[in-house]
């Protein structure tokens, strides 16, 4: 970066996780992280709450953190969670499932409307903070969408929705959906074979933020809506596409796993084959960047589906039981002692290695919570997920690989990928540690200043703490 380019004075990026709230000052100047910490979140009172314990044990480091502009992320109360509609559970509902992922959501449900066209119920039961309708191609049939729309309209659930199917029916859908909180984008899938995610993912984003926050009652301080850019995950993948385009020469597959306490999420940015898993018979077109979203894996929220979707897999047994339901039943708990350490380590160790399993669409991996998209897996749906095998580098995050030391965060993800070939991982990446958060950070800056965030996501592998060579 060239000095006549480098931004002056600093800002302060928040990250409201599920657990914990970790919040970091950048030297906008320099693109460098100058203080961090973090502190429990505080769910049961106010956000805010943890937000200024952050910021004043910011402040004692460096006191410009008490003036510096804030950018912040969330994923607490759940995070995103989205319900899916489509027409057809192959073409349109994938699509817009691959959309809502990338969004930032948890996707609760998937409704193939052309299977499933009396589906109201289904939105009542989950309701979710937000439903993606889609469906049809630019200038087909526009009755689909419109019946899906209509069908939406019946349900009793009020919350906002965004209609990015078909857009000569969209206006018909929207005037289905009469009296609720509706913004319409561009269709994810204007052709047979095109996958389109930019304009509906912003348009997630904005409803997030203008109904979602407000809606779970998070916080009643005006500060927290005036902060966030939008919900964590879709803040990192942000920064995996900011790495993708500025990371070190030589290292284009890269795979992001972050193990958080309600969910695991895998982030990946691999050249696609297609020629590769079938992926030319698909009508739904593979990006080169992918997100998955594993509901059931956590290290505190779930821990106990964790620990039973480990067993399953006869990657943990049984005695893992007590401690993951010692973990849910008090999210704030931390390790003491080296047996609960230990403890930690085979939780994450499962929890990394179902997640990236799933994401590469590996063999005999299958969720056990029936609310999780794809809860039944069809046999034809194996291995169509990015083959990860030529990834790089493998990059980890959350705080049970943050906070630990070098050799066990190591260890934690050399284990992980212990497995046979057919589960499409990485084979010798090199191991890192995102510990400073810095993909979020680079997120958060990316839109208000990108200088600085193109300089901070560079440091993710050459400055980040690399672990090992596998």
């Amino acid at each position: 970066m060239s000095p006549a380019a480098r931004e002056q004075g600093v800002a302060l990026c928040v990250d409201y996780g599920s657990t914990f709230t970790k919040a970091v000052l950048v030297d906008l100047g320099v693109a460098r992280i100058v203080a961090r910490t973090s502190h429990r979140t505080t769910i049961d009172t106010d956000l805010i709450d943890g937000f200024d314990a952050c910021r004043n044990a910011l402040a004692a480091e460096d006191p410009r953190a008490l003036e510096a502009p804030v950018y912040a992320a969330s994923s607490a109360g759940g995070g995103l969670r989205i319900l899916v509609v489509g027409n057809e559970r192959l073409v349109t509902a994938e699509a817009g499932h691959r959309v809502a992922l990338g969004s930032g959501g948890k996707v609760i449900d998937v409704v193939a409307a052309a299977e499933h066209p009396a589906f109201a119920d289904r939105i009542d039961a989950a309701q979710p903070d937000l439903v993606l309708l889609v469906g049809g191609t630019d200038g087909g049939n526009p009755a689909p969408l419109v019946a899906a729309a209509e069908e939406i309209a019946r349900a009793s659930w009020g919350g906002p929705i965004v209609v990015a199917g078909n857009v000569e029916a969209q206006p018909a859908a929207v005037a289905a959906l009469d009296g609720r909180a509706v913004v319409t984008a561009a269709n994810v899938m204007p052709r047979i074979g095109t996958l389109q995610p930019g304009p509906a993912r912003e348009a997630v984003r904005g409803m997030f933020l203008r109904h979602v926050i407000g809606g779970k009652h998070l916080s009643s301080d005006p500060r927290f809506a005036a902060m966030l850019v939008g919900a964590t995950p879709d803040v990192v993948l942000t920064g995996m596409e900011l790495l993708s385009h500025n990371g070190s020469a030589g290292r284009t597959d890269l795979v992001l796993v972050d193990v958080g306490g309600a969910t695991t999420d895998v982030y990946s940015v691999v050249e696609v084959d297609p020629e590769d898993a079938g992926l030319a018979r698909e009508v739904v077109a593979t990006t080169p960047l992918t997100r998955t979203v594993e509901g059931d894996l956590g290290m505190r929220w779930s821990a106990v589906e964790t620990a039973h979707a480990g067993i399953a897999a006869g990657l943990l047994d049984e005695t893992i039981l007590p401690p993951a339901e010692r973990r849910r039943a008090d999210p704030d708990w931390l390790p003491l002692s080296a047996a609960e350490a230990e403890e930690e380590r085979r939780l994450a160790t499962a929890a990394i290695r179902l997640a990236l399993g799933r994401h590469a669409g590996g063999a005999g991996i299958a969720r056990l919570d029936p609310h999780t998209p794809d809860a039944v897996r069809s046999p034809e749906s194996e291995g169509r997920g990015p083959d990860l095998r030529t990834a790089a580098v493998l990059i980890g995050s959350g705080g049970v690989l943050r906070e630990t030391d070098a050799s066990n965060a190591h260890g934690i993800l050399a284990a992980a990928l212990v497995a046979p070939a057919s589960a499409r991982l990485p084979e010798s990446p090199l191991l890192v540690v995102d510990d400073q958060v810095l993909l979020t950070a680079a997120g958060l800056l990316a839109a208000a200043h990108p200088q600085a965030a193109a300089a901070l996501v560079r440091g993710v592998l050459d400055h980040a703490h690399v672990v090992s060579e596998r």
